[in-house]
């Protein structure tokens, strides 16, 4: 199959004030946000992406603009609705500190499987529908530019660890413990026996190699030799 990049949007100012943003509109990238996101952009700039996908909030299209602008004419960009922020309800636009006194709060972080947040959308549903959008778009994405073609997939904190924890075998009551930061880079191939996690939360570091990167095979028993047209030789496929 083809390989996600996983790539969070740089920070807000709601980040920094400590507020649940949501799906409110307005809410932009901050100067060091923007700075975040051209950094990340730079990282891809040696990674032909085929597509650019983003969910239609503000913070992550302009996230994903500084990527296509690092981009070649090949990338293509598209907005898809279920890559975007969970609908957290009456939740939304609320202080951190304040939701931490709810008596739902404990729920959210010990077991999000079992959470439906006031007037909005329940963990469970955001992850499936955001699994569901990026494999997908991984298998379109493979059948158009064959296997090992890389596209990025510029979403939320919550919406992509939710898909880390469904390509890692987690429950979703585990997802708390996966970290996603600003503007980072999570690496996924979809294979045909399994998924391969082959990056969390990365900042920084070459990704050149993602353009040689081939399609996912089996386990490389070991550990296998790494990244690069001899550690990529040395796996076995199926």
């Amino acid at each position: 199959m083809a390989i996600v990049l996983l790539v969070r949007h740089g920070r807000t100012t709601a980040n920094t004030d400590g507020v649940l943003a949501g799906r409110a509109p307005g809410i932009l990238l901050d100067a060091h946000g923007g700075e975040q996101a051209a950094r990340t952009a730079q990282r891809l700039a040696v990674v032909p992406l085929r597509a650019v996908v983003s969910s239609p909030l503000e913070r992550c299209r302009a996230t994903a603009d500084a990527i296509l602008a690092h981009q070649a004419d090949g990338a293509v960009s598209h907005v898809d609705e279920a890559l975007t922020e969970c609908d957290y309800g009456q939740w939304q636009g609320r202080a951190l500190g304040d939701l931490a006194k709810e008596s739902l709060w404990p729920t959210v972080q010990q077991q999000p499987s079992a959470v439906t947040f006031p007037d909005g959308e329940s963990m469970a549903a955001m992850q499936a529908r955001a699994v569901a959008a990026v494999r997908a778009r991984d298998a379109a994405v493979e059948a158009e530019h064959g296997p090992g073609a890389v596209w990025a997939a510029v979403s939320h904190g919550d919406v992509i660890k939710s898909v880390l924890a469904d390509a890692l075998g987690m429950h979703l009551d585990l997802f708390q413990r996966i970290a996603v930061g600003p503007a980072s880079i999570s690496i996924v191939r979809y294979g045909p026996g399994r998924p391969e996690v082959v990056a969390m939360n990365t900042d920084g570091g070459d990704l050149a190699w993602l353009a040689s990167a081939g399609a996912a095979g089996e386990a490389a028993v070991g550990g296998g030799a790494g990244h690069g047209a001899e550690g990529d030789a040395a796996r076995p496929r199926s």
